[in-house]
């Protein structure tokens, strides 16, 4: 199955992109399905009302559902409440209806994931595109699903379930209760349910897609977000330049903001070598209905508008997708070079296209490693192999951080 995740700055018109990417698909025979969180501009752009129960029919071979994050929290902390009633008993809580929930900050993120994973496993769909939030936020969320099953295996290590027949006895000898088992039952469904999720980021057939408009600053937006996405391992498939005017206008006013457009775009394509950057036309409106989404499929752009899976050359896991993947995940782009035999160092090699030294940050804690790109930060356990060395010296190089680790003898494993 392909997952589309269209994503980019705020206004470019992702919207409109991810429901032309959709439909596209749907022309081209696949069975497609939208996924939006946005309430009203999917409808205007689709010229239908969308449900959040089911899919909704658009045109043949495409459906569109609105995610109701509200919905999903209910259901949720409903679903909690009655689990732990016992306990909000002893405490004397009163139980809250479902009438008087409101979403928390963050709901929406985990209602996208779980949609996006149902539909995955539905075995329904050969293309699912979603309407992603803006770029920055798409990368928070797609690291999401890792750095809570990261929280949990810390505060809630999986290791000490084996000890629940003991905790009775503990508890006594401690003099303080011991965690419920319940507590760990919570955790076993959270990491579940996350790893599904993660499964679906992981899978060969998730990419992302950026949307953008031809602007002056537009490349160095993108360059920042790129880094953030290769940081986490997501893998760019597209860059859609959006709204672009039609050259060698006699209008004045207009050649020149085209030309400003055709100066942005060729600044694009050198930033994005390795990766296709498409161009859309601008229709002097807004598009509205399908009619108006496939003037933008099989107008100007010359059907650039679509879902195809070949080999992207997207430069961060552009050569591991080539040779293939394994147990349905991609490889990971993070790969340790061995060059003890010329330098006695290993490296680790971080593909971040588009990072810059400034803002780039690296530190040890422990057997993990953090990495901060701008305003984007990923914590990774080191391989076995890394964990007896110490690290010696990193570079950013062609768009590749080199992490070097030279053995230690005092970290090896110490014999009776």
């Amino acid at each position: 199955m392909r997952t589309v995740l269209v994503t980019g700055p705020g206004g470019a018109g992702r919207t409109t992109l991810a429901a032309a990417t959709a439909l596209a698909a749907a022309r081209k025979g696949a069975r497609a399905l939208l996924l939006t969180t946005e309430s009203s501009a999917p409808e205007t752009v689709l010229g239908t009302s969308l449900g959040a129960e089911a899919p909704t029919p658009i045109a043949p071979g495409l459906h569109a559902r609105r995610i109701d994050p509200g919905d999903r929290f209910r259901q949720e902390f409903l679903a909690f409440q009655e689990r732990a009633g016992a306990a909000l008993d002893l405490l004397g809580a009163a139980p809250l209806d479902e009438d008087e929930l409101t979403e928390l900050p963050g709901s929406e993120d985990f209602a996208l994931l779980q949609a996006l994973r149902a539909e995955h496993t539905s075995d329904a769909w050969d293309t699912v595109v979603v309407d992603m939030p803006s770029a920055a936020e798409t990368i928070r969320l797609l690291a999401l699903p890792n750095q809570v099953r990261r929280y949990l295996r810390r505060l809630l290590p999986p290791e000490r379930q084996a000890a629940r027949a003991l905790r009775p006895v503990l508890a006594q000898l401690a003099g303080v209760p011991m965690p419920a088992q319940k507590l760990y039952e919570a955790a076993q469904r959270w990491e579940t349910e996350l790893s599904a999720v993660q499964r679906v980021i992981d899978d060969p057939g998730t990419s992302v897609r950026l949307v953008t408009e031809a602007g002056p600053v537009a490349a160095a937006n993108l360059r920042a977000i790129r880094a953030g996405l290769a940081l986490h391992g997501r893998r760019t498939d597209g860059v859609v330049v959006n709204r672009l005017l039609p050259t060698g206008s006699a209008d004045p006013f207009l050649a020149a903001l085209s030309g400003s457009q055709q100066t942005a775009l060729k600044a694009l394509r050198e930033e994005f070598p390795d990766v296709p950057v498409h161009e859309v036309p601008h229709l002097g409106r807004d598009p509205q209905g399908v009619d108006e989404l496939d003037t933008l499929i099989d107008g100007p752009a010359g059907g650039t508008v679509d879902t195809g899976t070949g080999d992207t050359g997207t430069g961060e896991t552009g050569d591991h997708d080539r040779h293939g993947e394994t147990a349905g995940r991609r490889p990971d782009p993070w790969t340790v070079e061995d060059r003890l035999a010329t330098d006695g160092l290993l490296v680790w090699r971080v593909p971040l296209p588009g990072a810059e030294r400034r803002g780039l940050g690296l530190v040890r804690r422990g057997d993990e490693i953090v990495v901060t790109v701008g305003r984007f930060r990923r914590i990774r356990t080191l391989p076995s192999v890394l964990r007896r060395c110490t690290v010696s010296g990193a570079g950013l190089r062609d768009g590749v951080l080199e992490i070097r680790f030279s053995p230690d003898p005092d970290l090896w494993p110490k014999s009776d």
